[in-house]
């Protein structure tokens, strides 16, 4: 049998957390710098800018270019990527644990020691706005963001990661730095590894990279995000309509999240699910159709996603409707809450044999809860959800029938059929 992991903490004196889960039977280590900036900090002036300084990171410090930093990690055989979220950015890697100390190395010279050369800065707006007009062309991605603007309109958890064209062409090397230097704060910045790692070597490494950074970022106004009842109809030259159907959800700080897993296990997370039974297998109406949860630190979201031709629009909207106003009425079964349940603690357990993976909970773990969370934790809480819980909570959401709508498709060509099938209901 292998050995258990072993999870520890320590936080520097300057305010940097460190966190490391040391799994003994793996060779290889993920570690992340996770910084607690995303889209929900940017006005509308630095819309974008979070993903922006994330591309910008890349592109050379004082002592390494944008292509010694590729090669010194290909040459390693390890992975080196990034991502913005609505809440924080991740700079990461995966390699042995043995080239652990290099693959820290570099990304702590990307945090602390970008150049952001002003031709890099110019060459990659133009790597963004390509990337934007690329999420524009996509409209199964476009739609989730329209929703979620249209749900939190006037909130900043409606920003999307992207950001707008105007703010990306409006960026400076001045502009990039000023961010950082707010948001790039210790007490804002978290290292975490998972894998083949000795913490108190972690700690060591991590002093000696990030012991000298200083100040402290100003606290994150947490502000309730309502959600509006709303709908926003996008007019493009598809051939499908893609569309969701969004309501409130659960911050990460309510429990009623576990039951709200439950629910969209049932209703759309999987093959087995009503929607993709019912729309998809029974009656061949759509490709794509399905659910998703989604919990921040103000609020949540339940989102139904799904693409269908605009004669088969109507019937996929009606058959969504019944199936929510169905659970919403009457809860699920016992077989359903049984295999939502295995369902998703098999995806979690199945999770664990990626070092990232495990990485990331960690990281989120303390960034939402500031403590080690638990798999055993999360699991008894997901054991624990009852029918009575998950009925009240498809209540909540699903009683009156009530939706905020995002959907992209032909709209004008077609405005009889579509706008009669998604007006919402009053």
């Amino acid at each position: 049998m292998a050995s258990q992991s072993s999870i520890n903490k320590t936080i520097l004196p300057n305010g940097i957390r460190i966190l490391s889960e040391r799994v003994p039977y793996v060779d290889s280590v993920s570690v992340g710098v996770w910084a607690q900036a995303g889209a929900r900090d940017e006005v509308p002036a630095r819309h974008g800018m979070s993903h922006f300084v994330e591309h910008m990171l890349f592109k050379g410090t004082n002592k390494r270019s944008a292509r010694q930093i590729a090669d010194e990690m290909d040459s390693l055989g390890g992975h080196l990527n990034a991502f913005t979220d609505k809440e924080f950015t991740c700079y990461y890697a995966k390699v042995l644990g043995e080239h652990l100390p290099i693959a820290l190395d570099v990304i702590s010279d990307m945090v602390l020691n970008s150049v952001f050369d002003p031709e890099e800065i110019n060459r990659e707006k133009n790597v963004v706005l390509e990337e934007i007009k690329r999420h524009q062309d996509t409209p199964e991605d476009e739609v989730h963001d329209v929703l979620a603007q249209t749900l939190w309109k006037g909130h900043q958890l409606g920003n999307s990661v992207i950001g707008t064209r105007s703010v990306v062409k409006g960026i400076t090397r001045e502009s990039l730095i000023s961010y950082v230097e707010e948001f790039y704060r210790p007490d804002a910045l978290l290292i975490c590894a998972a894998g083949n790692v000795d913490h108190r070597q972690l700690v060591d490494m991590v002093g000696e990279e990030f012991g000298r950074l200083e100040g402290k970022r100003a606290p994150r106004e947490l502000i309730p995000a309502d959600a509006h009842l709303d709908f926003n109809l996008i007019d493009k030259s598809t051939e499908q309509v893609h569309f969701c159907l969004g309501t409130s959800g659960f911050a990460q700080h309510c429990y009623e999240k576990y039951a709200l897993a439950a629910v969209d296990s049932v209703l759309g997370g999987g093959m087995s699910s009503r929607l993709f039974q019912e729309i998809r297998e029974s009656r061949g109406l759509a490709y794509a159709i399905g659910s998703y949860s989604a919990s921040y630190q103000e609020a949540g979201l339940f989102v139904i996603y799904g693409g269908t031709s605009v004669e088969n629009v109507e019937i996929v909207m009606d058959l969504t409707r019944k199936e929510c106003d169905n659970m919403g009425r009457n809860g699920v079964t016992d077989t359903e809450l049984e295999r939502a349940k295995n369902q998703i603690r098999g995806a979690l357990v199945l999770g664990q044999e990626s070092m990232s993976n495990r990485m990331s909970r960690l990281a989120k773990s303390e960034l939402y809860f500031g403590r080690i969370i638990r798999m055993e934790e999360i699991i008894s809480a997901i054991i624990n959800v009852k029918k009575d819980d998950v009925t009240e909570v498809a209540s909540r959401l699903f009683s009156d029938s009530k939706f905020t709508i995002a959907a992209i498709g032909p709209f004008k060509k077609h405005s009889d059929i579509l706008h009669e099938a998604f007006t919402p209901t009053k």
